[in-house]
């Protein structure tokens, strides 16, 4: 077991892991979902003297080094860029993380009324145990066209103001048979229903209360049911960030898998000056679904960005983008699974990450035989070791779970198929993908001093 952050920092730095979760604490109460992280990404980028990058493509510029730049990619993905010094074809130092979480998104049809109650149609997004969404507060985020074509902006529940809601859960008294099935039947997907509203309208005898909501709807937002049909919301737990344990040295929050690394990529590339190789931050999304979609890791993004800067940096050739994609080094930027002594039978104890214990190198993930790993090899994780060194990054190894009780995946083998180095690199999580999850301060910390030492 490797020795605990705490321990090895001095009083000084104490201060500044301290001063670090603060911002990251209001980083998280700002990016709710991943549009939302995406602007405010781009938005503290352009604060940092980042630059579009379209601007430069549009009016057929080059890029040079020491320049800094963005791209804002469907509202969803972006990256951020520092050009360096040597030819791009001589690779990136990338940090890539993703800026989805778990949550429940409504469905297309979401609206009904039954027994005066008006609830939401949801299907939850990524992997969650239901019956943790039960029975807490609970805000809406996304977007909406009315029919003008006009987009709405919906955010509700997360100020003090707001009204929040909830999916219902059954009383203790009448759930003797609930509690004996097993934990993923007690609650079925099509039972998370969020509860909306239950005043009726006056005047109205069918669907009453749901015509007052409606009626709300369209004062409020201008909108109709039909715009719901198109519309882009998700459900996500209502209320603040806030310090974990009587020594605050944690941190209790939602979605901090993944945007925990996706603030500490954002901080670090703030802090790189004309590197040798360029540097690059990457925040995609979909990865707690596979990764797919035109805005996830599986896409072209990444690859059709290289094009675009191989062709501004002069002397196009598609050779050099191979070369480039092919030579680049990666810390695939995600979380990994904290000890639990409350649950120490589904990890190894000798191979598992432990909170405070720093960022957590994890060679391979995957599951039953490391399948959907990419499994970095020996050359490189000794070149990240010297690397963490050199920088006094306090770092520890773990693994998704004792060998055949479950696993997971990144987006690392989808960067590493184009023969670049990837190594997993993050923090460790308790209660990973709960509606509230808990990270150690220092290891947040710890993320952000890694990456920027590996981008510099």
């Amino acid at each position: 077991m490797s020795k605990n952050t705490w321990q090895l920092i001095s009083e000084e730095e104490t201060k500044k892991v301290f001063a670090y979760n603060e911002d990251y604490k209001k980083f998280l109460d700002i990016a709710r979902t991943e549009r939302l992280a995406n602007q405010e990404i781009i938005k503290q980028a352009k604060e940092n003297g980042f630059k579009d990058l379209e601007v430069v493509i549009s009016n057929g510029g080059k890029i040079s080094a020491g320049e800094k730049y963005f791209v804002n990619h469907k509202n969803k993905s972006v990256a951020l860029i520092v050009v360096g010094k040597n030819p791009l074809e001589q690779g990136f130092n990338i940090v890539g993380a993703h800026i989805d979480s778990p949550r429940l998104d409504l469905k297309q049809n979401p609206i009904y009324e039954a027994s005066g109650l008006v609830k939401l149609k949801t299907h939850y997004y990524g992997g969650v145990k239901k019956y943790q969404y039960t029975t807490i507060p609970l805000a809406l985020h996304g977007v909406i066209y009315n029919k003008d074509g006009q987009q709405v902006v919906i955010s509700i529940g997360d100020d003090e103001n707001d009204p929040v809601f909830t999916v219902t859960d059954l009383l203790i008294h009448l759930s003797f048979d609930q509690q004996s099935k097993p934990m993923r039947e007690a609650l079925t997907g099509e039972q998370m229903n969020v509860l909306f509203g239950s005043i009726p309208l006056n005047d109205t005898e069918k669907d009453a209360v749901k015509a007052n909501i409606l009626k709300l709807i369209k004062e409020k937002y201008n909108l109709e049911e039909e715009d719901f049909r198109i519309a882009e919301i998700e459900v996500v737990p209502a209320g603040r960030s806030r310090d974990c344990g009587l020594d605050r040295s944690m941190v209790i929050a939602y979605g901090q898998d993944d945007r925990v690394c996706a603030y500490a990529t954002m901080r670090a590339m703030f802090e790189v000056e004309t590197p040798e190789r360029t540097a690059l931050g990457l925040f995609m999304d979909k990865e707690e679904i596979g990764s797919m979609g035109n805005t996830g890791m599986a896409s072209y993004f990444w690859e059709n960005l290289v094009h675009e800067l191989i062709s501004l940096e002069g002397d196009y050739c598609a050779l050099k983008v191979n070369r480039a994609l092919k030579n680049s080094k990666v810390l695939s930027a995600d979380v990994s699974v904290a000890y639990d002594p409350d649950f120490a039978d589904v990890v190894e104890p000798m191979n598992t990450a432990y909170i405070g214990n720093g960022i957590v190198l994890t060679k391979y993930t995957g599951s039953g035989g490391k399948s959907g790993s990419s499994d970095a090899n020996a050359e490189f994780l000794n070149e990240v070791r010297q690397v963490f060194k050199a920088g006094e990054v306090v770092w520890q190894t773990g693994e998704l779970g004792a060998v055949d009780k479950g696993g997971g995946g990144t987006i690392a083998l989808l960067l590493a198929k184009y023969g670049a180095e990837v190594v997993d690199c993050g923090p460790a999580v308790l209660c990973m993908h709960a509606p509230m999850e808990v990270t150690s301060k220092a290891d947040t910390y710890m993320s952000y001093k890694a990456y920027r030492t590996f981008l510099k």
